[in-house]
């Protein structure tokens, strides 16, 4: 079933999308050659307990293997769920990081890619071009299109740059779970799928990538890398479905206010 929210809905979402932007902000902060995921995460964990609410990844459980962190940080070839651990970040990575944020009955999602240093150009266009198929995706999200509209969108737009859509992940509702129907994947026809509806909310989150679409799962069950092991980008808002224009509750304001002051992550 798909559960349309009442507009307070969407005020807390909001509310929620806000300190979601916040956290990944006090991430961003520290994002450097040398940091460990594992510091990253537990800033994230820090932050959002210090504002009342909860990471809405920690401990989420899939078949019952609990996910042991508040943020998922995908590293390089990495394209989503990645596991924080010792590893310290490098000149020349990029990091996926994608963060929920849990308070007052509903959630926010939301993902954004750093690249760090020297990153390659045409690593940094993956970043730029997957970004921008957000945005593609996104502009769909209006009353009366269709699922398959949003896909369509951002396939086409990153296919015709070289890139490859990830097919077996895909974007979800977002309310009091987590995860919601429907399913939003990031490839599709135009026209295919359920109908949006005014105070549907969405996450919208392209996951692109620079070689094959192929991706393989690792067996901590968790961590998913592309098959020819090249990098991987990934960005995601929680938008709601309204006639004209898509309301986009999540917010990359913040981290981009720490990108422009940071001396280690590119502004792309």
């Amino acid at each position: 079933m798909i559960y349309l929210k009442t507009n307070s809905d969407l005020e807390v979402i909001r509310e929620n999308g806000i300190i979601l932007g916040q956290t990944h902000a006090e991430v961003a902060k520290l994002i450097k050659p040398g940091v460990t995921t594992k510091e990253l995460d537990k800033v994230a964990y820090e932050f959002i307990k210090d504002n009342n609410s909860t990471p809405s990844f920690l401990n989420y459980n899939v078949s019952g293997n609990k996910f042991p962190a508040s943020l998922c940080i995908s590293v390089n070839d990495v394209v989503v769920h990645g596991i924080p651990n010792n590893y310290q970040l490098k000149d020349g990575d990029i990091v996926s990081i994608d963060c929920g944020v849990f308070k007052n009955g509903f959630h926010a999602d939301s993902a954004y890619t750093y690249a760090i240093g020297k990153v390659n150009e045409e690593t940094l266009r993956l970043l730029k071009t997957t970004k921008e198929s957000l945005y593609q995706g996104i502009e769909q999200a209006v009353l009366g299109k269709r699922i398959g509209d949003i896909g369509f969108a951002i396939q086409t737009y990153s296919e015709k740059l070289g890139f490859t859509i990830v097919r077996e992940l895909v974007g979800h509702g977002v309310g009091k779970s987590l995860h919601e129907k429907p399913e939003v994947a990031n490839y599709g026809r135009r026209g295919d799928g359920a109908k949006l509806k005014e105070n549907m909310v969405i996450a919208i989150e392209p996951m692109v990538n620079q070689g094959k679409k192929a991706i393989h799962q690792e067996n901590d069950g968790w961590t998913i890398r592309t098959q020819d092991r090249k990098p991987s980008a990934h960005f995601e808002h929680t938008v709601a479905i309204k006639k004209d224009k898509a309301d986009i509750l999540t917010t990359f304001k913040f981290i981009e206010e720490v990108i422009a002051k940071s001396e280690y992550i590119v502004n792309i």
